[in-house]
Order: C-alpha cells, then structure tokens, then sequence
C-alpha cells in the first residue's frame, strides 16, 4: 500500500483536536491551564486519571501508564491501521491526501470497508422506508407515534422482502460478497449468499462517534418465521456487550448532566427522546453487562456519588430478572442507582402513546432507589402474615441492605426493611451486620492483580512522578521539565537552552532532560511528543507524565510565566554551584597567586551574572 505523505500525516495531525476526538468516547473536565482529564478508556478506575493537553496533542493515564497522540488513540479504540487512522482524521476535517507515488488513494481495507458498507447499507434502508412497499413500515411506527421526522432523526428505515436487494444495491457500489457478509450484512445459506435483514423495520447502531455499525430489525409479516427482533451478528466492528443504542444522539447530555436512562428497546429509546428524556439508551439483543457500563461511566464521568443511573423494567416476571441482573453490576457505578416502572405496566413508547409526552418525564422523576426496588422483589416470594415467612424474608434480604457501599445510606435502609417486615429494629439490624461480615468475617477488598509481562515475570517499577523524591531539588527538576514540555515552544529558546544544558540530579529526570534538549525545533507543531518518544526506557512514562500532568497556574500567561522563571531558578542552582566550587578554590590557592586573582574575577563575574539572573526570576 502507498504510503501518506509525512508532511500530510504532520498537517493533519495539528489541524485535529485531540480533545475532539477524545471527547467522543470521554467525558473530559478541566484539570487545570490546558489540561482535561475523565476516566480512562483503556482500564477500568473509580476515580479519573486519564489527562489530555490538547495543547501537544498529546494523552496519559496516571493509573495504567498508556499514553500517545490523537493517532495512536483512534488505533487503539478502533482497531485502525495507521493509514486507516490517518485517513479517517482526513476525512473528518475535510484534508486531501497525497501518497507517496504520487496517485491517487490507495483502496482501503478491513475494518474501514466495514464501516462503509454498514454506513451505504444505512442509506439504502432508510430510502427504502419511502417506497410503497414500506407501508407496512410506516404504519408500523405511526402506530407507536413516530412521524417521518422521528423516523429521520433516528435513521430507521426497511428492508425489502427479497432475497438480494440490498445485496444487489452494495454491490453495485462495489462491495463483495465476502465484505458483506463480514458486516454482518448476508447470510449464507444452501443455494448462496441472501439479504439478513428482510421484510422488517431496521434501526441503525451507532457507535459513539456516530458511524453505522450494526442494525437491529423487528419484523412485520406473519409469514416471516424469524424472531420478533433481529440484529447483527458479532463482526470485528460489532460487539454486542460494548454497544448502546442511542448513546451517539444521548452522550452529549448524559455528559453534561451525569444522568442516564436505560430502557429496554429501539422504540422506547426514540419515546424518551422525543419526549424530553434525551439522555435515554438501550442494550442491543443482550442483558446489561459490565462492558456496558464501563462505557457509560466513561461517557457520564462517573466520579462521584452525585450521578443517577435510572432503569425502566416491565414489572413481569422477566422485568424482574432484569432488574436483578442489572443490581448485581450495580456497584460498578460511582453514581446513585433507580428503579422506574411505569403505572399499569407500559413501557416508555406506550406510555407516551397513551398518555403523552410529560408521562414519560414524570416516570423518570418518580423513580425509586434500586435497593428498595429490590428488596421488594425478594420480598415478595415470602408470605409475610407468618412469623416463618418473616424470617425466611429478613434472611433473603439482609444481605442487599449489606451491600450498600454508601455507608451512610445502610441504617436508613435497615430501618426500610424493618418497616417493610414488620418486625423490630432490634432483630433486622443484627441479620444485616451478620451479612455485612460474611460466613467467613469482614470482606477484604482484593488486591490488584499484578500486571505481568508474556513470559511470566513480573514488570520492573515503572517511574512516575508520583514516585519522586519530594526533596526541593528534584521538585524543581521535575517542575522545570513539565513547563519546558508544555510550554516551551512560547519561551525564548535561549532561556530554555540555557535550562536544558544543566544536568538534573535525578537520573529519570536528567533522561527526560536529554531527549527534550535533542528536540532540534521547538516551535514544531508535536515536538513535545517527539520528546516524549525520543526518552529512552524506562522513562519514557514519566516525560508522558510530565507532558500532560496538570501545571500549577491559572492561566496560559501565569504558566508561561511560571515555565519562564523555573528554567531561570535551574541556571540559579547550577550558579550557586559553581560559586561553592569556586570559593573552594579560594581558600586552596594563594590570594596573590595569578590562579587566585583569576578565581575571584571569575567570582565576581560569577555574582554579576547571577545578580542579573535573579532580578528576572
């Protein structure tokens, strides 16, 4: 494959921001003077660590150590080649590229020739949701109270009956049968290669950027013998347990007001929208996993207690079952978790179809802890009138009182389920302390697994700034570095020169000294990154540290300042230095010696130098 042009890669690079791209997949807050931070995607964390200084272009996590530029970042989300990455940036931002033969683009492959034919087969479902046929569609979602505009707004469209049309339609645009059938898009079958999705309604699934990745269909026909709803199949680009729907239009306000509605299908997602609630997502053909909520949490910033997670559940038998599963990965979230069942057992679409859009917004306002929720489904198998049916219940139920992280929230909720039992105080909280301890005694929170390298070994200390010295010497060092890195290419390159030709006293900091010194042009757009993959190992984590750790200022002016002055108070130290090696050599060497004059005429250029200095400091 032809290769882009450097300078094209470079162009691209410092016209796309980072934050841009990041942020589609994270929440990101400020973390000082041109710093954002959010919680990372690249491990799971309880507290955010993963900081971006769109500034460089540049990302780190504190806590796993994975760090790089906007490239590297869109590999590693969507499984890119670099050339896939390069283009898909180009793309976005609307950049021609030139290759290094000279032609014209290379075809692309993989995992981008997947998106495509998802994104082309997304256009002709949704143009087909206006042919005559289709009226089976239409009334279909006139019946639920989506009008043309809904159906626009949420991309749905049809998919015809026979067997080859949207084959037929892809492939004259150029797609084969193997690309398609990769997609997710055909089946095989005995006599060839058919049409999936057939005769149905079809949503798009979109992944947090936006592009199609997969469709989930509900049929219309009797005679149609497949099920009530179809989606795709597991494809590199479609991974069921990672994917919500309606998270691409809902990001933007579950990030902004840490709140999320999980429903339990396509319409009841496009009725909470349309009704206000736009912060409303669902699962795809799978339970509400783990995978699902490492996403959300990415998305809502989940920090803190003060999020809500909100679940709509059928109050049926299979309701339950979901409500259930759904509390066993409750305590993923840092956020507060409830419980929504609508009056008379509609879900969101039928609701607002019966009792319009301010229903649906009052269901999410009158929403109920998930504890209580819970404890009310175990209670419920028990016969509460008998002294045994209270005990059995006390002893279903003790231990989800147990489970509540929110140390604060345990006695009140103790006290719920006396309440709800019927029985004394006195009685439930003992069962629920005996819960709390186990049949083996208080829980230990387990230790972290230790990451171990492909042979077996464990992994040498990595350096962080975190585990510097804290002495005055290496402070400034370490400090010094970070405003050189961030901010160097707005300080005069004498004065920065000037710092960066001192040795540190700190071997990994002097390591970081030398790379970002051997930087030829600082004021070249990714320098600092360059830096950064110039420092030799083991220390090239801590130059990414120090590179997007957040700078003690208020301003870019004050940090620039700031970075200004720490170069200078450098030079100061290595002056003061030279000064004490100097009167050594005083008191070794004759006054009227010409070795002792010439010493304290160095002394006294010295102290005029270093005067001139500390005036500017």
């Amino acid at each position: 494959m032809a290769r882009i042009r450097q300078s094209d890669v470079d162009e691209v690079k410092a016209r796309t921001n980072i934050a841009d791209i990041v942020g589609e997949r994270v929440a990101l807050k400020s973390a000082g003077v041109g710093s954002l931070k959010g919680l990372c995607p690249f491990h799971d964390e309880r507290s955010p660590s993963f900081n971006v200084r769109p500034q460089a272009g540049y990302y780190h996590c504190f806590g796993c150590g994975e760090s790089g530029d906007v490239y590297s970042f869109l590999r590693a989300m969507d499984h890119l080649s670099f050339t896939e990455a390069v283009e898909r940036l180009a793309a976005r931002i609307g950049y021609q590229l030139h290759y290094e033969d000279g032609g014209a683009a290379p075809e692309t492959g993989g995992r981008t020739r997947l998106y495509q034919a998802n994104t082309a087969a997304a256009e002709y479902f949704r143009g087909q949701l206006a042919t005559g046929e289709a009226d089976a569609g239409r009334r279909f979602l006139g019946e639920r109270g989506f009008d043309a505009g809904a159906a626009a707004h949420f991309g749905v469209g049809y998919a015809p009956k026979g067997w080859n049309n949207m084959r037929d339609a892809l492939r004259a645009q150029g797609f084969t049968d193997e690309e398609l059938a990769t997609a997710g898009l055909v089946s095989q079958g005995q006599r060839g290669v058919y049409d999936r999705f057939r005769g149905r309604v079809v949503w798009p699934i979109r992944d947090l950027t936006g592009q199609t990745i997969g469709f989930g269909a509900r049929k219309l026909y009797e005679d149609d013998q497949g099920p009530k709803y179809l989606n795709t199949p597991e494809t590199p680009i479609y991974k069921k347990a990672q994917v919500l729907y309606g998270l691409d239009l809902a990001k933007k306000d579950v990030s902004r007001s840490h709140r999320v509605v999980v429903v339990e299908g396509y319409t009841d997602v496009m009725a909470c929208h349309l009704a206000g609630v736009t912060t409303a997502i669902a699962t795809c053909g799978t339970a509400f996993g783990s995978d699902h909520i490492t996403v959300l949490r990415r998305v809502m910033g989940d920090d803190s207690a003060s999020g809500e997670v909100i679940f709509t559940f059928d109050p049926d038998a299979a309701g339950q079952k979901a409500a259930l599963r759904a509390f066993s990965e409750e305590k993923r979230f840092a956020a507060q978790t409830y419980v929504a069942v609508a009056p008379d057992g509609l879900d969101p679409c039928d609701l607002r179809l019966n009792r319009g859009d301010g229903a649906v917004r009052a269901l999410m306002d009158a929403k109920a802890p998930m504890f209580e929720f819970v404890i009310d489904q175990k209670l419920a198998g028990f016969d509460l009138g008998s002294v045994e049916g209270r005990v059995g219940a006390l002893r279903a139920a003790a231990p989800i009182v147990a489970e509540i992280r929110d140390s604060s929230l345990r006695p009140g909720y103790t006290r719920v389920l006396a309440r709800k039992l019927g029985m004394d105080l006195g009685e439930v909280t003992p069962a629920v302390e005996r819960a709390a301890r186990g049949p083996r005694g208080p829980r230990e929170p387990e230790a972290a697994p230790v990451e171990r390298s492909s042979d077996g070994a464990a992994p040498s200390l990595r350096v962080t700034v975190a585990s510097l010295p804290r002495t005055a010497s290496v402070t400034l060092e370490r400090d010094a570095l970070m405003g050189v890195l961030q901010y160097g290419h707005v300080i005069d390159r004498e004065e920065v020169d000037a710092a960066l030709q001192i040795p540190m006293e700190h071997p990994a900091l002097d390591a970081v000294r030398q790379a970002v010194a051997a930087q030829p042009d600082r004021s070249r757009v990714g320098w600092s990154t360059a830096a950064v993959d110039a420092t030799r190992e083991p220390y090239r984590g801590l130059a990414a540290e120090l590179l997007t750790a957040s700078f003690p200022a208020l301003t870019e002016v004050e940090a620039t300042t700031s970075a200004r002055a720490l170069c200078r108070r450098l030079r100061l130290r290595a002056m003061d230095r030279e000064k004490a090696e100097l009167l050594g050599a005083v008191q070794r060497v004759p006054a009227d010696s010409e070795q002792g004059r010439a010493v304290r005429v160095a002394l006294r250029d010295l102290d005029q130098r270093r005067r001139t200095l500390a005036d500017l400091v």
